[in-house]
């Protein structure tokens, strides 16, 4: 035989089949799949815990808002009571009302929209020409946890 037969007819192969790369290999593909895994697996954990953070923080605004609104039903309250203690029903039409009548708190009535809500009061007084004026300011504080909430009415009246 020829030496140079044996060359021509392996060069003659390796020209007839496509040349592979390296990145084209299926083992060599396997890898890059386990990164887009991970990095869909990544986003996916960042998205979730954003929206249970934004979750969370419309809760405590919820919390918030209705210990705010008990707040200012029971100092609302708070400053009927204390007109009520001002001015009373049942007395004579000749008694004069003061401020030392009203008490420094008043307690709310048991019930679940003023639960575990306080209020304080007090009572001014001042002379306005010949009429004489009140100024009543009722705070309530509603606290539950971590949530303490604060409202303040203040009302005025007058002979």
């Amino acid at each position: 035989m020829f030496p140079n037969s044996g060359r021509k007819a392996a060069r003659k192969r390796s020209l007839s089949r496509p040349s592979l790369s390296r990145a084209s290999l299926p083992a060599q593909q396997r890898g890059s799949a386990l990164i887009i895994g991970v990095f869909v697996i990544t986003v996916m954990f960042l998205l979730a815990s954003a929206l249970i953070n934004i979750v969370q923080d419309s809760d405590t605004a919820l919390t918030q808002e209705v210990w705010g609104t008990r707040a200012f039903a029971a100092a609302n309250s708070g400053a009927d009571a204390a007109l009520a203690q001002l001015f009373p029903l049942n007395t004579a039409a000749n008694a004069t009302a003061t401020c030392a009548s009203v008490s420094s708190s008043w307690v709310p009535p048991d019930v679940v929209g003023f639960h575990a809500c306080s209020v304080s009061l007090r009572c001014t007084s001042y002379s306005v020409g010949a009429v004489i004026q009140y100024r009543i300011n009722s705070t309530a504080v509603c606290e539950s946890g971590d949530t303490r909430v604060s409202r303040q009415i203040e009302v005025e009246a007058r002979e």
